[in-house]
């Protein structure tokens, strides 16, 4: 059995079955019912049209429901509207998935969930695993979600940006358990590239392709963190690097420039440095201009302090700094770092311990921790 075949096939199925009418709760349930049938039935022979096998039997299924709770008119017109056999149509619907899934009606953990199951074919149980929640407790959140984008219409072009905000989300979330989501958004990001042409688009994607290519090298064997300029770079993966730059380069080409192909330029940047000390400051001050016009982001003004204190030394990173809310996520660490530059120890020290305890995940506050012990002994006793 080809689960990867089946997880392709899902989003057009579900797609179709909404497309002729069935509320997308129903039809999800319905195009599960499939997918379990073909793990039964296709081991001992897989149809020549998998789709169409596919469509005809989550349809039938859900036929089978609406005839127990609908009214006899509903039924009728849903039996005449059912399809002759034959090939599935090659028009492929998982476009509005994707638009439907990151409704402005959802939240986005939910919107984040939704795709998964939806778009991404993971079950609820896997998608509970990757975010640490008991079960139910997901199967709760996407019942709901599915209930309110069934009463959404689609007769109005999507918003592209809320799609990649989601898609991002679920890159962002990495990996735990046995679902590697930061793969699986590359996948369905790639899924998205493929339906439509659009530079940003293209640009998260190229983003996600250079930041993943990094993975292997991000966290040494006893799982604690390794900073970028520390890296083994000859652990990222030269080949997603590559794919990552090449797309960047004809998304930037149409000149039509986001923020996503922004933060991609600026992780290009990084990953075609050979080594740390040979990395493009000035041009990535550049690109951090850039992108806080884009977005007028204060975390992006932050990291911009990080470049301008390695372009042009950490007085100048400090006083950036002090331009931004001291109460901004991670501007402890990055004075920290900034005053271990500039060769005040003893402020570094105090810092780096302040945000440990302000870390958000265990992996950074035991890193903080390790800094501020690292410099502390630098200064004995």
């Amino acid at each position: 059995m080809d689960e990867a075949l089946l997880r392709g096939l899902a989003p057009g199925v579900l797609a179709v079955l909404v497309r002729r009418g069935a509320d997308f709760a129903a039809a999800e349930d319905a195009v599960q019912d499939a997918l379990v049938e073909a793990v039964r039935v296709w081991p001992a022979g897989a149809p020549r049209d998998p789709k169409g096998w596919l469509i005809t039997v989550a349809w039938r299924r859900f036929l089978d429901a609406a005839r127990s709770d609908a009214s006899r008119r509903r039924r009728e017109d849903l039996v005449d509207r059912e399809p002759a056999p034959g090939p599935a149509s090659p028009v492929d619907d998982t476009l509005r998935l994707y638009f439907l899934c990151a409704h402005p009606a959802l939240s986005p953990s939910s919107a984040v969930a939704l795709t998964l199951r939806a778009v991404g074919g993971l079950t609820t149980r896997q998608i509970a695993q990757a975010y640490l929640v008991p079960e139910a407790t997901m199967a709760q959140r996407i019942s709901r979600a599915k209930r309110t984008v069934s009463k959404v219409r689609l007769d109005r072009p999507g918003d592209v940006s809320t799609v990649l905000r989601v898609l991002y989300l679920v890159f962002n979330e990495g990996y735990s358990g046995d679902v590697d989501l930061a793969a699986e958004a590359v996948r369905l990001t790639r899924q998205l590239a493929a339906s439509i042409d659009h530079p940003e688009v293209a640009g998260l994607l190229a983003l996600m392709l250079l930041h993943h290519a990094r993975r292997a090298a991000r966290t040494a064997p006893d799982g604690s963190l390794v900073p970028l300029a520390e890296q083994d770079r000859a652990r990222w993966d030269t080949g997603a690097i590559a794919e990552g730059i090449a797309i960047l380069q004809a998304a930037l080409a149409r000149d039509r420039l986001g923020e996503f192909q922004a933060q991609a330029a600026i992780a290009a940047l990084h990953a075609d440095a050979p080594t740390a000390a040979e990395t493009d400051w000035v041009q990535i001050v550049e690109w951090y201009d850039e992108l806080a016009r884009l977005t007028g982001s204060p975390v992006v003004r932050l990291n911009r302090a990080v470049a301008v204190g390695e372009a042009d030394g950490p007085r100048a990173g400090l006083a950036a700094l002090a331009e931004l809310d001291a109460a901004l996520p991670r501007h402890t660490a990055v004075a920290a770092y900034l005053h271990e530059r500039d060769g005040d120890l003893a402020t570094a020290a105090r810092l780096y311990a302040e945000a440990a305890r302000k870390a958000s995940s265990p992996a950074e506050r035991d890193h903080l921790t390790r800094q501020a012990a690292r410099i502390n002994a630098r200064q004995g006793p």
